[in-house]
């Protein structure tokens, strides 16, 4: 199966703490010179919140929306033991291993949906990409968008799939559609839905999202907890994200009716 080209890199210095976010991302400088915000896999959602986030910002660089360039970052033990705060120091421990980092874009400003202006076609493709992938975390109390030489930008999308945390009853989720697009951020300014949703269909063919789903790192997919194997996972992944893009049209009129 081919995979899509991600970076490894490795990490040789931790910043500073992102305190706004729950999971307490941080900047961190690569062996390659450039800094990123490293997601960690020692975080509240774990494993499954960096596999959200790459998935979601692979599918989303796939239909023509701005990412920051994902890599796979390696953190060594060494950054726990120099650490003083407690609290970031078990953090660095439980996340030692392959962690995912996306490229630091400076001097970004977060989307203000008072303030910032999109296009109405972006504004429809990120929400559908958001009910395709149930991203329950673009509101306008928290965009996760920004705003980075005068255009937008998708960044955190762990909260994702949400059905992974519990794989016994993830069938359930095929059929569904997403309610939830009621409360996200460019909900109002997606006025070419039914537009966006053929480019989406064109551009997110069965093959493109296998090449995505296969370059998830194995690691991320194996947890005690979980009753699947890492095919069977990968499989579910690209079943959830085909159904899901066959029933757009049903996505395409709830978030119509929604808006």
């Amino acid at each position: 199966m081919n995979k899509i080209d991600i970076r490894t890199v490795n990490v040789v210095q931790y910043i500073y703490p992102l305190r706004e976010g729950g999971s307490l991302p941080a900047i961190v400088k690569a062996d390659d010179g450039f800094l990123y915000v490293l997601k960690f896999r020692g975080a509240g959602q774990g494993k499954k919140a960096l596999i959200a986030e790459f998935i979601g910002g692979e599918l989303a660089r796939a239909i023509g929306l701005k990412v920051p360039e994902i890599v796979f970052m390696n953190l060594d033990d060494s950054f726990s033991k120099t650490e003083p705060d407690e609290e970031i120091q078990d953090l660095l421990k439980f996340s030692v291993g392959l962690n995912l980092g996306l490229h630091f874009l400076s001097s970004a400003i977060t989307y203000d949906p008072l303030v910032s202006k999109v296009d109405t076609k972006i504004a429809s493709k990120v929400v559908l990409l958001d009910s395709i992938i149930s991203n329950i975390d673009r509101t306008a109390k928290n965009t996760n968008l920004l705003n980075w030489n005068n255009e937008l930008w998708i960044i955190d999308n762990g909260a994702s799939f949400y059905f992974h945390h519990n794989w016994e009853t993830w069938k359930n989720h095929l059929t569904r559609t997403f309610p939830l697009i009621k409360d996200h951020v460019l909900l109002q300014k997606a006025t070419n839905l039914s537009e966006a949703a053929i480019e989406i269909k064109e551009l997110l063919n069965e093959t493109k999202i296998n090449e995505i789903v296969s370059s998830i790192p194995e690691n991320w997919l194996l947890s005690e907890a979980d009753s699947l194997s890492t095919y069977e996972i990968r499989e579910a992944y690209i079943q959830y994200i085909n159904t899901r893009i066959s029933n757009i049209d049903l996505l395409v009129k709830e978030a119509n009716d929604a808006r």
